[in-house]
C-alpha cells in the first residue's frame, strides 16, 4: 500500500466516524486522532473504586458521564457488561446536577437509546431545561437499565435502601453520603467512581482515596490537568493560567489537593515518581540519610544515583519511641538485605541532622557517636537550608527541565505519604509536622551537585544502564 493510499484510507475512516458522530456523540469520544490518554486509563482500570482528581476543563466530567452510559447500555469496552443495570449519578445539588452531570449524560446519550424519562421538574420532551429523576435506557442484552439522579443536599437518608451496580460522584460528596453509597454497591460488587476538582482541601477523600490510608486494594486514582486535555488549546490554557494565583492553580489547573496555604511539592505525582522496586547495580548505591528521633519518628532512607544523575529512594526505616540500638540494628538489617556497600569493615556511611552531633546532660555521647559505635558512620555536616533544599528537590521533581529526576520505590510508604501532605505554614516555611522524611531527603539532595555534568562511561556500562532502565519501564507498564 502506497503512502497516498494510506492517507486516503485514514481520511475515509475519519469521514465515516465524523458522519456517525453527528447522530451519536458517544462514537466520537476518544475515537479520532486526538485521544485523551488519562480518560482512557480511567475507563480501562479494573478497580472498583476509581477517582479522577482534575482541574477545571481537564475532561474529567466526560469520564464519569461516558462510564455511566456504557455501563447502563451494556457496552463497556473493558468491563463485564450486564443487563438491567441500576446506577446513581450524585451531584452536590439539583441545580449543579442540571447544569453539569445531567447535561453531560444527555449530551452523550443518543435519543434512540432512551426508553423513558421521569422528571422532578420540567418537561419530559425537553429534559435539559428541568431536573431529571430517572432515565430508563435500552440495554443491548434486552433489558432496561436505570440511571437515577441524586443530590447531596437531600441528606444521607435519601441514599438508603437501594442495591446498585454503580455510583458516579460528580464532585466530592459529604463523608456520610459517600459511606452510604459504598454500602449500596456492596451486595452487587458494584463500582464507585468519582470525578472532582479538590477545592475543599485535604478532606476525607484525600485520606480515603488519595492517601488510601486503609490500604484498600480496590482504590485507584489519577490526576488530570489542562495539559492532559488534547482538545484544550495552548492559548486557552495561557489565558486561564493568567487569571489564577499560585494556590488556585494547584486545584483548578492540576487538580491537586491544597491545605489552604498550598502543598510544598505540587509537582509530585505518584503516577510518575513512584515506581516498583527493581534490582539496582551496586555502582548506583550512594548513601543513607537519617533524620533522628526518639519520641518522634526516626526516618532513614537508602539513596541510589544512576549514571544520568537520577535519584532512586530504594528502602526506608521509619519508627518512633525506640532507642538507638533498635534503629542501628534495623538499619544494619536493611543494609544486609540490600547488599549495601560498606567500608570493608562492616560500617555504613550516612548523613544525619547536625543536631545529632550535640551532647546533652542526659548522655555523655551524642546520637551520631552512638550510631558510629553501631557501625553507622553518620556525617553531621549537612546543608540544612530549608528553602534552598526545597528548590533543589523541586528541580528533581519537575519533568522536562533537562535535569535528573527522582523516583521513589513504592515500598517507601512513609516518604510517599509525606510528599502528599507536606504543606506551607505561615510565611515561607513549611509546617513542622510529619516532615521527617522530607528533612532527610533534603540532606541527601543538597549533598548532590546542583547541575550534575554528564559522566562518561564505557559502552558496556552504558548498555547495562539502558537495559536496566528498559526493564524498569516495562515493569511500570505492567
Amino acid at each position: 500500500m502506497t503512502k497516498q493510499e494510506i492517507i486516503d484510507r485514514i481520511a475515509g475512516i475519519d469521514a465515516i466516524l465524523s458522519a456517525r458522530a453527528k447522530g451519536n456523540r458517544l462514537l466520537a469520544y476518544n475515537s479520532g486522532r486526538k485521544k485523551h490518554k488519562k480518560q482512557l486509563a480511567f475507563h480501562r482500570c479494573k478497580k472498583r473504586n476509581r477517582w479522577v482528581f482534575g482541574g477545571n476543563r481537564s475532561g474529567k466530567t466526560e469520564c464519569g458521564a461516558v462510564e455511566a452510559i456504557w455501563l447502563a447500555r451494556g457496552i463497556h469496552p473493558w468491563r463485564r457488561n450486564r443487563r438491567d443495570v441500576f446506577g446513581w449519578v450524585v451531584s452536590l445539588s439539583q441545580q449543579v446536577q442540571r447544569d453539569v452531570a445531567q447535561s453531560k449524560i444527555l449530551y452523550y446519550l443518543p435519543r434512540e437509546w432512551i426508553a423513558d424519562i421521569t422528571m422532578l421538574s420540567g418537561r419530559r420532551d425537553s429534559p435539559a431545561g428541568g431536573v431529571i429523576d430517572q432515565i430508563k435506557i435500552k440495554n443491548v442484552f434486552g433489558g432496561i437499565s436505570t440511571i437515577g439522579f441524586k443530590s447531596c443536599d437531600q441528606g444521607r437518608e435519601k441514599f438508603q435502601g437501594s442495591s446498585l451496580d454503580f455510583v458516579w460522584f460528580d464532585e466530592e460528596p459529604p463523608a456520610d453520603v459517600y459511606e452510604e453509597c459504598v454500602m449500596r454497591v456492596m451486595d452487587k460488587r458494584g463500582d464507585i467512581f468519582g470525578t472532582m476538582t479538590p477545592l475543599k482541601g485535604m478532606t476525607f477523600i484525600y485520606n480515603e482515596i488519595y492517601l488510601n490510608r486503609r490500604h484498600n486494594p480496590e482504590v485507584w486514582c489519577q490526576f488530570m490537568c489542562w495539559d492532559d486535555n488534547p482538545f484544550l488549546s495552548k492559548s486557552e490554557i495561557k489565558l486561564l493560567e493568567s487569571t489564577l494565583d499560585e494556590h488556585a492553580l494547584d486545584s483548578r489547573r492540576y487538580g491537586k489537593f491544597s491545605s489552604g496555604c498550598g502543598l510544598v511539592y505540587p509537582e509530585f505525582d505518584p503516577a510518575v515518581h513512584v515506581i516498583p522496586p527493581f534490582a539496582l547495580p551496586k555502582e548506583w548505591q550512594s548513601c543513607i540519610s537519617i533524620d533522628p528521633g526518639l519520641n518522634n519518628p526516626l526516618s532513614a532512607h537508602w539513596y541510589a544515583v544512576d549514571w544520568d544523575g537520577n535519584i532512586y529512594v530504594v528502602a526506608e526505616h521509619f519508627a518512633a519511641g525506640r532507642d538507638i540500638d533498635f534503629h542501628v540494628q534495623s538499619i544494619r538489617h536493611i543494609c544486609g538485605a540490600l547488599g549495601w556497600k560498606s567500608d570493608g569493615r562492616g560500617r555504613y556511611e550516612a548523613l544525619i541532622d547536625s543536631a545529632a552531633g550535640q551532647r546533652t546532660l542526659a548522655s555523655s555521647k551524642s546520637v551520631a557517636e552512638l550510631f558510629a559505635e553501631g557501625g553507622i558512620l553518620a556525617d553531621t555536616k549537612v546543608d540544612k537550608d530549608v528553602f534552598a533544599g526545597i528548590c533543589r528537590v523541586k528541580e528533581y521533581l519537575k519533568r522536562g527541565n533537562g535535569r535528573p529526576d527522582i523516583f521513589i520505590f513504592d515500598s517507601c510508604t512513609n516518604m510517599i505519604e509525606e510528599f502528599l501532605t507536606y504543606s506551607w505554614g505561615a510565611g515561607d516555611s513549611p509546617k513542622k509536622t510529619d516532615d521527617h522524611c522530607m528533612d532527610e531527603l533534603r540532606y541527601f539532595v543538597m549533598s548532590r551537585p546542583s547541575s550534575p555534568a554528564p559522566v562518561q562511561h564505557s559502552p558496556v556500562a552504558c548498555d547495562k544502564a539502558r537495559r536496566i532502565r528498559n526493564l524498569k519501564n516495562s515493569r511500570r507498564r505492567r
